[in-house]
């Protein structure tokens, strides 16, 4: 019955439109007030929470996609994914996925993956035959990518409310996503084959492929930077995130020659608004977390759960079903927010890998960025297109199917999210 009341009275909030940060406040406030008389536990509970050198992660890797989408260094990113794959039938749908998948491992966001890719790679496949309807879905299941394939902005803040590395977690999502990136350029080149009128643009040679080698090789360079750091043990993910900001404002100023210090203002400027947006959220989750905590929510949810007598596997297969409806209606912050400290004290009593769980839930979050009726990225394709939602949203649905198929593997098959993490040496 708490649980109830907690979750649907947060659910009403988050309806009203008020923000995230705010509902997860009152909430918290609102339950202190019934079971405590006071609010005065907060304020420690939102120090504990934001004094953590971890949080640094979060600005320095906004700013690094900043700096590179700014100096239109992402430019020449899908530029050279379809000059070497596009000649192929149905190779403009996988230089679209190829391009979201690099500037995924860049950016971090879902969001500005698909804005950034969709701008160049919407007009280039409508214009060698495909429908409308394929050209949106490619992008927006593309644009996706981004929350799984590291560094993932998602992914930190799981780790930081969770409490697991946040290393382990970007490396373990390196495989399952590049996984997904592979099933769905399969799913464009069957999908092309189908189709009447799909043209494929004449090869251009290997001088032209190695020219836009050439002009993206500083793009492509900054995921091994950053995750090359992290594996060889060079970095800590906060050094990691540094350097990747230094290596994006170099590029940007000495190689692309295009960025100045008014560039670097407004790079900056956006990196406040999106970091503070963040660490509200997070102190809204931290005083959730700690009302939550003291009228023994996760408590009773472990002791409910253990009285059904599901196993790891059963129990996961149950939230994923609960997060799946949940993505319909929320956005991907409040769904990990609002479970990860319900569910966390139940995993860890049932052993299940935070690590792998997270992944899995990275995977269905990526499924409510695609899903109606609050799917991010179909309004972001909207909104560069102005195509009809539905036009939209019946492109994606393949693509969705596709990504349930990769989460029902991973639950078979967890080492394909735990082996790159434990080959690194996390978690011995």
């Amino acid at each position: 019955m708490m649980l109830a009341i907690v979750f649907g009275g947060l659910i009403l909030l988050l309806l009203t439109g008020i923000p995230i940060f705010a509902a997860l406040g009152l909430t918290a406030s609102a339950i202190l007030m019934i079971v405590e008389g006071d609010i005065d536990g907060l304020g420690d509970a939102v120090y504990v929470h934001l004094n953590k050198p971890i949080l640094s992660t979060i600005p320095l890797f906004v700013l690094m996609a900043q700096v590179m989408i700014r100096a239109k260094v992402i430019d020449d990113l899908y530029t050279f994914a379809n000059t070497v794959i596009g000649h192929v039938k149905g190779g403009l749908g996988v230089a679209t996925v190829l391009a979201c998948t690099i500037f995924a491992a860049i950016s971090g966001s879902s969001v500005a993956t698909a804005l950034s890719i969709g701008s160049s790679a919407i007009p280039q496949m409508k214009r060698f035959g495909y429908s409308e309807r394929d050209a949106l879905g490619v992008v927006a299941a593309g644009g996706t990518l981004g929350i799984l394939i590291p560094p993932s902005g998602p992914m930190i803040l799981y780790a930081i409310v969770s409490e697991a590395s946040i290393g382990a977690l970007f490396l373990a999502g390196i495989v399952p996503g590049l996984l997904l990136a592979l099933m769905f350029s399969i799913y464009c080149m069957i999908q092309a084959r189908g189709r009447t009128g799909i043209d494929a643009p004449d090869w251009a040679g290997w001088s032209a492929a190695a020219s836009a080698f050439r002009r993206s090789v500083w793009a492509l360079l900054a995921p091994p930077v950053v995750m090359g750091g992290i594996y060889l043990g060079i970095f800590t993910a906060s050094e990691a995130a540094a350097a990747g900001s230094l290596y994006a404002v170099l590029v940007a100023v000495f190689v692309y020659r295009n960025f100045g210090l008014r560039d670097l203002w407004a790079c900056a400027f956006a990196t406040m608004r999106t970091s503070m947006m963040v660490f509200l959220i997070i102190a809204g989750a931290a005083m959730f977390g700690h009302a939550i905590t003291l009228v023994r929510l996760p408590v009773g949810v472990t002791e409910a759960v253990t009285g059904l007598g599901l196993g790891p596997i059963g129990f996961v297969m149950v939230v994923m079903v609960l997060i799946f409806v949940l993505g319909m209606f929320l956005e991907s912050i409040a769904i990990i927010l609002i479970t990860t400290p319900i569910l966390l004290p139940t995993m860890m009593a049932l052993g299940i890998d935070p690590i792998w769980y997270g992944v899995l839930l990275m995977i269905n979050l990526e499924l409510a960025m695609i899903t109606p009726p609050v799917g991010m990225n179909l309004f972001v394709i909207k909104g560069i297109t102005d195509a009809p939602l539905g036009t939209i949203v019946r492109g994606a649905a393949p693509f969705v199917a596709i990504m349930i198929a990769g989460l029902g593997m991973l639950i078979a098959v967890p080492e394909l999210a735990t082996w790159l993490p434990s080959a690194a040496g996390f978690g011995r």
